[in-house]
């Protein structure tokens, strides 16, 4: 997230300009609470958000759809176990016709990873990798995220399992960054540094309009990299889409689903540097990972995602330093967003999304760093072949064009316009930050569950 604050004369007022980059297709108007949210890719990789009416699914429409799943799937359950190499069995089967059922492609359920367990192959007895957690019916909301039918909570896909078993496949172990960010370029802010420059004095009764189009013009559209996943994979969507709309929060531009203080009504012209880029990113809580005596068998545990700040200055020709002075709102924003994370994922579904991606790297981070596919003799072949498991389907994000809320405070004009998530998964499972199983409960859980049953590869 990037918030660029500039300063200069409303005839004998100072004006602040923040400048935060956003996509959109026009103006925003601020999401209430009683909409669906999403993004849209278009065919030219430009990213939109996307609002929709959304009173909340018919209760006929989650009948329909738990009606429709094999009898077994049609009620919530605290503990559901997928055998992974079982799991992968099954796509392989119906990879040459093209018919995934619909319970192997939402992992049968899942709403989250709480458990990983690992069971080595004993002579003649196969090894297994077995993940677990909370599961439940299916539905797909107002914008087709798949949810939870009786909670709300995203359902984890085995497209994005795949997308995470490729990042940290068979092997020795890797540091991999796995994440996005949305930047202005360095020429777009030399261009607009150069624009203001420029600028004479601004009418507050309408000049301010030609300043704010002269800033996006200027400014250009924003870059958006992924790293460390396709680009092209669901797993990318939900990193950008959890950055992007957590800038909207940020500047005003979307309701935030809890109380809490956000960054547009905190900041003033007072309290922050001139020519200050404020970047906003996501962050694992790398204290997630309970781990068993053995080291085969882990619990996540932990709110799992952290928003964290660090403040910039632009130079001129549009490089960027670091500023000697730091922004108390948008300290006292991100403090809040991480402290209040369970209950805005519990009510905004990407950032829940967000939190089972970083599981899932984790995950798999744990399954590389203690050579668990080795001690289970299986190398996820088949999930890592984008011939048998596709997870790269969709557009690209490439870029994302500016937009501008505009909010007067006194005689000031706040004007943001409108990041990133930065996953390190190999902090979570190195020896720093591993919580100890001290009363054997994680080694429990594994053995409570070691008698997997024949032909079958999720029960309960």
């Amino acid at each position: 997230m990037h918030t660029l604050h500039l300063r200069f004369r409303v005839r004998h007022r100072l004006l602040l300009i923040a400048l935060v980059g956003v996509a959109a297709s026009g103006p925003l108007a601020l999401a209430q609470n009683n909409g669906a949210a999403g993004v849209a890719i278009d065919p030219q990789g430009v990213l939109r958000t996307r609002f929709v009416q959304d009173d909340g699914l018919s209760a006929e429409h989650r009948k329909a759809a738990i009606d429709a799943l094999p009898g077994d799937l049609q009620k919530k359950v605290a503990l559901r176990k997928v055998a992974l190499s079982r799991l992968e069995a099954a796509v392989a089967r119906h990879a040459a016709d093209g018919t995934l059922p619909d319970e192997v492609a939402k992992l049968a359920g899942l709403t989250r990873i709480q458990y990983v367990f690992v069971y080595p192959a004993d002579g003649d007895t196969p090894g297994e990798i077995v993940i677990a957690g909370p599961a439940e019916p299916w539905v797909s909301d107002a914008t087709g995220r798949v949810v939870g039918a009786e909670t709300g909570s995203p359902i984890l896909l085995l497209e994005d399992l795949a997308t995470a078993l490729r990042t940290f496949a068979p092997g020795q172990p890797q540091d991999r960054l796995v994440g996005c960010s949305i930047d202005p370029t360095k020429e777009g802010l030399a261009k607009m540094q150069e624009f203001l420059r420029t600028t004479g004095k601004v009418n507050p009764q309408g000049g301010a309009d030609r300043i704010v189009a002269g800033m996006r013009e200027a400014l250009g559209p924003q870059t958006i990299t992924v790293q460390g996943v396709p680009a092209g994979s669901h797993f990318a969507q939900v990193l950008v889409e959890a950055d992007y709309r957590m800038k909207l929060i940020g500047i005003g531009l979307e309701k935030p689903p809890v109380k809490m203080p956000v960054w547009v009504e905190l900041a003033t012209a007072g309290a922050v540097a001139a020519n200050a880029l404020q970047r906003w990113y996501f962050v694992p809580d790398y204290e997630c990972v309970r781990v068993s005596e053995d080291d085969l068998a882990i619990e996540l545990v932990g709110r799992g995602v952290k928003l964290c700040g660090a403040d910039e200055v632009v130079k001129p020709d549009g490089s960027r330093l670091t500023a000697a002075r730091s922004d108390q709102a948008s300290r006292t924003f991100t403090e809040a967003f991480t402290e209040k994370y369970a209950e805005i994922a519990a009510r905004n579904p990407v950032y829940a999304q967000l939190r089972n991606m970083i599981d899932l790297v984790v995950t798999a981070a744990y399954l590389q760093e203690h050579d668990a596919y080795g001690k289970a003799g299986w190398g996820a072949e088949k999930l890592r072949d984008e011939a048998c498991c596709e997870v790269e389907r969709l557009t690209p994000p490439s870029r994302a064009e500016t937009a501008i809320h505009a909010v007067w405070r006194g005689n000031r004009l706040l004007t943001p316009i409108g990041g990133g998530v930065v996953i390190q998964p190999r902090k979570a499972v190195q020896a720093p930050n591993l919580l100890s199983d001290e009363d054997g409960r994680v080694q429990a859980a594994r053995t409570a569950a070691k008698d997997l049953p024949a032909d079958v590869w999720y029960w309960d």
